[in-house]
């Protein structure tokens, strides 16, 4: 085992199994409320480091092994797109992002005997999309769970024209910078 995982999320195990990483699944619960004036990149890194210190809290006195969190945002223009509650903030979320650029931030964080973030911002241009579009995309059930109400790995990734930056960065988890952490860590992975 090379850590343990504060993360319920299908995205972020499927890809650390992708880097040969050994782990399991802590399940933890923060509150994920801004800070006043906070900036996104601060947010977004808080986030992630309050998550893996969660872990660490409830991981079993007798393990070692450094906690991993993370966390995504999706920023359009100077708003930060959550995950939506319903179709219709999910159809405004996609409406945002029609027809431009927006940021996609995700940091990682390991707590163990030490603590340490790092962070990807990558940037994703959609295409035009029309009303219709965003609400079948909504009935497909895709975007219910997503920051920003997409998941570039599923169906919305018809809707990119451009990405520039980690295309595992907007899935949930930057394996580069992952990687980078881990070994830092001491966590060989070849």
């Amino acid at each position: 085992m090379d850590i343990l995982l504060a993360s319920q999320s299908p995205r972020r195990r499927e890809l650390l199994r992708q880097i040969g990483v050994d782990f399991e699944c802590l399940q933890v619960a923060i509150d994920e409320t801004p800070l006043a004036g906070e900036t996104p990149a601060a947010c977004v890194q808080r986030l992630a480091l309050e998550k893996a210190r969660a872990g660490r809290a409830i991981q079993s006195a007798a393990s070692t092994l450094p906690v991993m969190g993370a966390d995504t945002i999706v920023i359009a223009g100077e708003t930060v797109l959550g995950k939506p509650a319903d179709r219709g903030m999910a159809i405004e979320m996609l409406q945002a992002l029609s027809g431009g650029t927006h940021r996609v931030m995700t940091a990682v964080a390991l707590a163990g005997e030490r603590e340490a973030v790092c962070m990807s911002t990558s940037h994703v241009t959609f295409r035009v999309l029309t009303a219709r579009e965003c609400g079948a995309y909504w009935e497909t059930g895709e975007p219910q769970d997503k920051a920003g109400a997409y998941a570039i790995q599923g169906l919305a990734a018809m809707f990119i024209t451009r990405l520039e930056g980690s295309y595992s960065g907007v899935m949930g988890l930057p394996l580069y910078e992952t990687a980078a952490l881990l070994q830092e860590f001491g966590i060989t992975l070849l």
